[in-house]
């Protein structure tokens, strides 16, 4: 242990050294000035960011190859808009290697596109794999991946962005052809690089996790491949690779896609949400096929899209507007460890609020910071099984409304409340769809409770939700009424026209700008409380005035208001201006209609009028 302290302190010492000269060095043309990322690391069955627990999302680029149509996409342009705007953390630089117009054909050419990836990642600090992208590695002069890696790993070995990944997709080959391959060409990069993780291919189109497990590599820092498609690849992929970390390994799904394993095809939206549930509750990082505008159903770009980014709502796909919209609402890092006692348990008097991570004790779930009303963290990674226990005193015997804020991508969780232990069980209440894992709705159930001291748990039937807090009142009370609701301009599910830049405003963050006559922005799954009058206020710049927009139901069916827009004196001069309108109660998809341009848009605010 002392020994492997010692090296990793000598080892960030020179990384150091290394990143304050490239701080002073040019690459690619660019003044590489970006902060390092955390370092990536395998401890058990996890693939580790920084020490903790995360699941990373980002984007996958298509085949490198010369003449096959996605290189026009291997630019630094298109990295900086997946991270401003699809929010992503990884990208996937697929090199192809014997297919012509790749890495045989074009050494120089393919190892500069993905250096071009590469160096943008690390300029906006994100992670980035170099994908050796082949079905017949092992069959070829082991000595070509040796060489490439091996100088992979002396120009990008000292940043903590770089993943190597060995072998892309092994055809139905036998596991150990693989494991000799990836150990020669895994030693190859330790002589360089000796802990940057590493992701190797399994069988039959890297779906055979189950048999590496059974024989997994002896080095450190090994993840190795899965890889699914949504409308091929259901539950019975989930419980190989559930059956696979149970034996030890890290799985890394450094491709998959909403469609048919042949690339075509309709999103499968409901086999997607299950996958999504299922890397989010289990800490498995992910890269979605494929950055292209190819004519499939697997591209995230309609033909003829951009080849630098700036993409509008006719430019994605089905597939790309479903996956822009989950890496926009992708998890934050987790501080909880999976098991064990909370830090932050105090008994409770009831009536009165519980925040969910101050558990005395629980299993399976861990914290996250969260974007709901008034901040803190949030308990998040719940798979059915996993519970909290709360310590508290109950004033008076009788009926309680038991009200639990909750956000789920996907809807389908099912939660009860319970003795601690698991009997008697007070009730059971199934968790909705809020349309994001920090879009938050409140849902609530009426239980009889004993007066005194006592300890309640909250347990998991079926997961994929988060929880904030829970509050018990006597039965017909409202407990913490929601007063307002902040949308942040950018955080749109869909768009047209519209682009987002830095914002000068209070806070920071990103604005919506470019506003024309005709565009529009649409937020979906917003939840209104209670049906009645709501004041709508909006931050608003603009140089010369003349604006004007309505709140509507998403596709303008319905007009809630309408409202002009004054000159403020400069596109970063920023005011408040409000109109009143009636909503309904319940998650709405709300849009925002640009009828005459001229102005940005910071924020949203949706508060109640009492």
């Amino acid at each position: 242990m002392m020994y492997t302290n010692l090296f990793n302190l000598k080892k960030h010492l020179f990384q150091t050294s290394l990143k304050l000269l490239a701080c002073a060095t040019l690459i690619g043309g660019t003044l590489n000035a970006a902060a390092d990322v955390p370092a990536m690391s395998v401890q058990g069955n996890k693939v580790l960011v920084g020490g903790e627990v995360k699941s990373l999302g980002g984007m996958s680029y298509f085949w490198s190859n010369n003449g096959w149509g996605g290189e026009k996409y291997y630019n630094a342009s298109t990295v900086s808009y997946f991270k401003q705007d699809w929010k992503a953390s990884i990208v996937r630089a697929a090199m192809g290697v014997e297919d012509a117009g790749g890495y045989f054909d074009d050494p120089q050419g393919s190892k500069q596109k993905v250096r071009t990836i590469v160096d943008a990642a690390i300029a906006n600090d994100m992670y980035v794999i170099i994908d050796w992208h082949s079905h017949y590695a092992n069959t070829h002069d082991w000595a070509a991946a040796v060489q490439f890696f091996q100088e992979m790993a002396r120009d990008y070995g000292q940043y903590n962005n770089v993943i190597y990944e060995v072998y892309n997709e092994p055809l139905d080959i036998p596991w150990g052809h693989i494991k000799s391959y990836a150990e020669t060409v895994i030693d190859a990069i330790r002589a360089i690089d000796p802990d940057n993780v590493i992701v190797v291919g399994t069988p039959r189109w890297s779906q055979g996790v189950k048999e590496a497990s059974w024989d997994p590599i002896n080095r450190n820092n090994i993840a190795y491949t899965l890889h699914f498609y949504s409308g091929s690849h259901g539950q019975w992929l989930r419980n190989d690779a559930a059956e696979a970390m149970s034996n030890g390994i890290a799985l890394f799904v450094t491709e998959w896609g909403s469609v048919n394993a042949n690339g075509d095809g309709a999103v499968n939206e409901g086999e997607t949400a299950a996958w999504m549930n299922f890397m989010r509750d289990n800490g498995i990082h992910h890269a979605n096929w494929s950055v292209n505008d190819k004519a499939e159903g697997a591209s995230a770009l309609n033909p003829g899209a951009s080849a630098t980014g700036g993409w509008g709502d006719g430019d994605l796909t089905w597939s790309g507007h479903v996956v822009r919209g989950y890496l926009r609402d992708w998890n934050q890092i987790g501080s909880g460890n999976g098991n064990g006692n909370g830090t932050g348990c105090t008994e409770v008097s009831l009536p009165g609020t519980i925040e969910a991570e101050a558990y005395c004790a629980m299993d399976g779930i861990q914290t996250e910071n969260t974007n709901d009303t008034n901040g803190g963290s949030n308990v998040g990674y719940i798979d059915a099984g996993d519970w909290m226990s709360y310590s508290v005193n109950v004033a008076n015997a009788g009926t309680y409304t038991v009200s639990y804020r909750v956000a789920s991508l996907g809807g389908g969780g099912v939660l009860s409340i319970e003795n601690a232990g698991g009997s008697p069980v007070y009730g059971t209440l199934n968790v909705p769809q809020t349309g994001g894992w920090q879009e938050w709705t409140t849902v609530s159930h009426d239980i009889s409770l004993q007066a005194g001291q006592q300890n309640i748990g909250i347990a998991a039937i079926e997961g994929g939700f988060n929880i904030n807090w829970i509050a018990l009142t006597p039965a017909g009370t409202n407990p913490n009424p929601v007063q307002s609701i902040t949308l942040q301009a950018e955080d749109y599910s869909f768009m047209s026209g519209v682009q987002v830049e830095n914002t000068s405003d209070n806070g920071g963050g990103m604005n919506v700008g470019w506003l024309d006559a005709g565009d529009w922005l649409a937020y979906h799954g917003v939840n209104i409380p209670t049906s009645g009058q709501y004041t709508i206020t909006y931050r608003v710049a603009s140089q010369s005035g003349g604006g004007s927009l309505q709140l509507e139901q998403a596709g303008g069916g319905v007009v809630y208001g309408n409202l002009n827009v004054p000159s403020t004196g400069g596109w970063q001069n920023w005011v408040d201006v409000s109109h009143t309108v009636t909503l309904n109660a319940g998650v709405q998809d709300f849009g925002l209609g640009i009828t005459s341009g001229g102005f940005n848009i910071n924020w949203i605010k949706v508060e109640a009028i009492h």
